[in-house]
């Protein structure tokens, strides 16, 4: 049956890609040397999985003839590089390059388009197949036995040598790929237990990082509220010190232009005086050259003394006093509203470096995970 398959793609090749075909008589090359693995496993052996799972679906849906199509567009879509090699060059892309160039989905596409799209019908291949009865009836005739025999015996051997390295390449095959699978498998569990370590420790510091932030707001409210309420109180205050400033300044002016007055008046009362005496001769001998008043301090008695002015005095003094002690409450106060001020900026400039130290440590951890990360991953390339 094998034989009869490749008697069957010879002539589709004969009738399809003649050039190909010719090229392939020159060159010494037989259709079993290549397609024999086409056959017997279904195209599994060395293309791509995605593509021998569209060529299952065809042979599924369209029957065991799909096989003579895949291989008439395999042979079409590679007879530029075929007919430019050599025999070992041949075997060699059938064997390599061929199954690389399928290696991408829309090269995959473009090979079923391809085999959908040959002409090979049930027609043509049952009119192959009768062919091949007849020239093998008539060689059974004209054949002596004996040599018909040797001949089939030799190409048994023969094909069973090339059958027998193709297991040994596919079982190579096999085992290189096992290997490379396990190895793969290896690095990949590697990276999901780092990956999963990496995602613990970013779920762990994330939430450090949210509490920290919860609490940094709650600490900065409170801090705002507290400057606030004595921001309030300092202007309370402030305003209530400016008012009494303001009145004290207004009773100061007013006892002070009610002094000028009353001193105003003495004096005139005093020249108006001294006039008198020195129109007197015996009062005038009590001044000197001067005019000024040559006599003994007289003593002051304070229970003879004015009582208003004695009144005006010590209000005076009261007021004073009252002033002095005013100006330095208000001293003190806007030493208080500097140091208050002072604090205010403080508590701010330390709530925006504790913010850019939570930024900074939140940065630096992903920095160094990032570098520990790509520290373990350095050794296995």
């Amino acid at each position: 049956v094998l034989h009869l398959k490749f008697y069957q793609l010879e002539r589709l090749m004969q009738d399809l890609t003649g050039d190909l075909y010719e090229h392939f008589m020159e060159m010494g090359l037989e259709i079993h040397m290549f397609a024999s693995q086409w056959f017997l496993t279904l195209f599994t052996a060395k293309f791509p999985l995605f593509l021998v799972f569209h060529i299952l679906d065809l042979f599924l849906c369209e029957g065991k003839d799909v096989i003579f199509n895949v291989a008439i567009a395999l042979l079409k879509m590679s007879r530029k590089d075929l007919l430019a090699l050599d025999f070992e060059g041949i075997l060699k892309y059938f064997r390599v390059h061929m199954p690389k160039k399928y290696r991408t989905e829309e090269a995959a596409r473009e090979l079923m388009a391809a085999a959908v799209s040959a002409k090979v019908t049930s027609k043509k291949l049952k009119k192959y197949e009768k062919e091949y009865i007849t020239m093998k009836e008539q060689e059974m005739q004209q054949e002596d036995p004996i040599e018909r025999m040797e001949r089939e015996n030799k190409r048994l051997l023969e094909d069973n040598m090339r059958l027998e390295q193709e297991n040994d390449d596919l079982a190579h095959e096999l085992v290189d790929s096992k290997l490379t699978l396990k190895s793969e498998l290896d690095e990949v569990q590697d990276q999901n237990k780092e990956m999963k370590t990496d995602l613990t420790k970013h779920k762990k510091l994330l939430k450090d990082t949210q509490e920290e932030k919860h609490r940094l707001e709650v600490e900065n409210q409170q801090v705002k509220e507290m400057c606030r309420k004595e921001l309030e109180r300092l202007e309370t205050e402030n305003s209530r010190n400016t008012v009494i400033v303001t009145d004290y300044k207004q009773i100061c002016t007013q006892l002070s232009e009610r002094l000028e007055k009353q001193q105003t008046a003495h004096r005139e009362e005093l020249s108006r005086i001294k006039i008198l005496v020195k129109s007197c001769e015996a009062c005038s001998k009590m001044f000197d050259a001067d005019g000024k008043v040559n006599l003994p301090e007289p003593k002051i008695d304070p229970e003879k003394m004015n009582p208003k002015i004695v009144d005006l005095q010590q209000q005076v003094r009261e007021l004073e006093l009252e002033l002095a002690q005013t100006k330095l409450a208000l001293v003190e106060s806007e030493c208080k509203t500097q140091d208050l001020t002072h604090s205010l900026h403080a508590a701010v400039s330390e709530i925006q470096a504790s913010k850019n130290t939570w930024f900074t440590k939140t940065l630096n951890s992903i920095k160094e995970v990032a570098n520990t990360h790509t520290g373990k991953k350095e050794p296995k390339d």
